[in-house]
């Protein structure tokens, strides 16, 4: 028996009233490979567009230990408290191969997964970490159409990611353990050019109140030889602590004071505008990706042209201009 065709209008208006079923069903249909799904969320999320984009739009990073579960479990707790509706995406690139930490975001964020007035998603397996992020834009969106004005956008994995989490979000925090020393030495560049607020996490007790405090002033340092990314905004540095839900609410002032500033300045505005450009072209790479491994005839002829390189009997050069004359490049 055929499924019941879908009925985008009575979606869209159930979304639009805060109907967790709706969103869910919303997001299954944007996250779905199928192209009647597919067309059906671009029909979906076009209509109800004019509905989004007033939410605070938070990406979160920091290395594995960091305390971002901790941390992000504690705050949207604050937020849900004081009448805020929050979501919490995960972008991982290490979806593409095992699934990301599903359970692993759920069971550490113990407070917001019971909280109605919080949703938790990571983000789905796609292939190309630009499709993940591109995805989960469109969760973004159809979370903001349902009525939830804040969202954590946080980064699991390492690397490509934290660039991927800026592209989505108005904000940046990056945090940081305590401790700094040889640990400053390992700090890429790239993430603290990315960096609109650092925090140190783990401001716990005395002794991790002092190291914090010294991880601080060496981060400090190290922001005050770059330039800001705006006129407008110079990255602070705090330090906080997750687990005892420590100067959270310091920090989220923080996240609106630079909201407000930049949004007076319109560059919060720029800033989005430049991001959809963005959106575009990661759609347009993931419809080249579905194009390269959707038909039994390319993947077979790809095959051919990855073991004649492997060979050597034909270069690199070649072996992408098969592939590209495949798909009409």
């Amino acid at each position: 028996m055929a499924p019941p065709p879908l009925d985008i209008d009575r979606i869209r208006e159930r979304l639009l009233a805060g109907d967790r079923a709706a969103l869910a069903r919303a997001i299954t249909l944007a996250e779905s490979r199928r192209a009647d799904h597919r067309a059906a969320a671009r029909d979906l999320i076009d209509a109800v567009l004019p509905h989004t984009g007033s939410a605070v739009r938070v990406g979160i990073t920091g290395v594995p230990g960091v305390g971002k579960s901790t941390t992000i479990d504690a705050l949207g707790a604050n937020l849900t408290g004081a009448g805020h509706k929050v979501a919490v995406l995960a972008v991982d690139p290490s979806s593409t191969r095992t699934g990301g930490s599903i359970l692993g975001d759920k069971t550490r964020m113990a407070r917001l997964a019971v909280d109605p007035n919080a949703f938790i998603r990571p983000s789905p397996s796609s292939g190309t970490l630009g499709g993940v992020a591109a995805k989960t834009r469109e969760t973004m969106l159809l979370c903001e159409a349902a009525g939830f004005d804040v969202i954590l956008v946080e980064t699991v994995g390492v690397g490509q990611s934290e660039t991927a989490v800026a592209d989505l979000t108005d904000f940046f925090l990056v945090l940081m353990l305590p401790g700094a020393g040889d640990e400053l030495q390992g700090i890429k560049k790239g993430i603290l050019e990315l960096a609109d607020m650092i925090a140190v996490n783990k401001a716990d007790d005395g002794e991790g109140e002092r190291r914090a405090n010294a991880a601080a002033s060496e981060y400090r340092a190290a922001l005050h030889i770059m330039t800001p990314a705006s006129a407008t905004w110079t990255p602070p540095v705090v330090t906080i602590s997750g687990l005892n839900n420590r100067r959270l609410d310091t920090l989220w002032e923080k996240i609106v004071d630079h909201r407000e500033k930049l949004t007076a300045t319109g560059e919060i505005a720029r800033r989005r505008r430049e991001q959809d450009v963005k959106w575009m072209w990661a759609l347009v790479h993931e419809r080249l990706h579905q194009r390269l491994v959707g038909s039994a005839e390319i993947r077979k002829a790809t095959a051919q042209a990855e073991a004649d390189v492997a060979r050597g009997t034909h270069s690199p050069a070649a072996g992408a201009e098969a592939i590209a004359t495949l798909i009409g490049l």
